[in-house]
């Protein structure tokens, strides 16, 4: 598209925006965005795997928030949710650093969790100076909300990458996450 017609279009979608309140999973600032970064010389960063990656994991993570705002769930919130699911009574050390959140960071996540009567800490019967983890019925609940918005989520990114290059994605990320670590 030229450069001139580009520009028009991204005035017009501003103009629309504005004026239907443009927000949600499809549409609004993050198409926007990525419309406008269009009209830069991005000087090669286009073509660096740290800033495309970063690129995507913004678009996703706003995917992500449109999908969950009415559960109040943020990204990691969520993971924890899944990991406190999938390894019940587990310490919240041994979770915070599977998920690669610094100690004080998770301790913040959980005190939410808690306060919100999702998750709940206990003094471990093995080790009484650590705490486990379990949710709640109300955290269970919210969980399974949650995985049908996540579902969503990635039957989108689907539709967008195709399966196999979907698996293929994660695959490379998960190489490149562990090979870099």
């Amino acid at each position: 598209m030229e450069r001139g017609a580009l520009e028009a279009k991204v005035v017009e979608r501003k103009q629309r925006a504005r004026r239907v309140g443009a927000t949600g999973p499809q549409g609004g600032a993050r198409a926007l965005a990525a419309e406008e970064a269009d009209l830069f010389d991005l000087g090669g960063l286009e073509t660096t795997t740290g800033y495309v990656m970063r690129r995507a994991q913004m678009a996703i993570f706003g995917d992500f928030l449109a999908r969950f705002a009415e559960l109040d769930l943020k990204p990691a919130q969520f993971a924890t949710l899944q990991l406190i699911a999938a390894n019940p009574g587990q310490n919240q050390s041994a979770i915070g650093a599977a998920l690669g959140i610094l100690r004080p960071n998770f301790v913040a996540l959980l005190d939410e969790l808690e306060r919100r009567g999702l998750a709940r800490r206990e003094k471990s019967d093995a080790d009484r100076r650590s705490h486990a983890v379990t949710l709640t019925d109300a955290g269970q609940s919210l969980l399974q909300r949650a995985r049908a918005a996540q579902a969503a989520q990635e039957q989108r990114i689907r539709e967008i990458l195709g399966e196999e290059a979907r698996e293929s994605l994660i695959a490379l990320s998960t190489r490149l996450w562990r090979g870099l670590s």
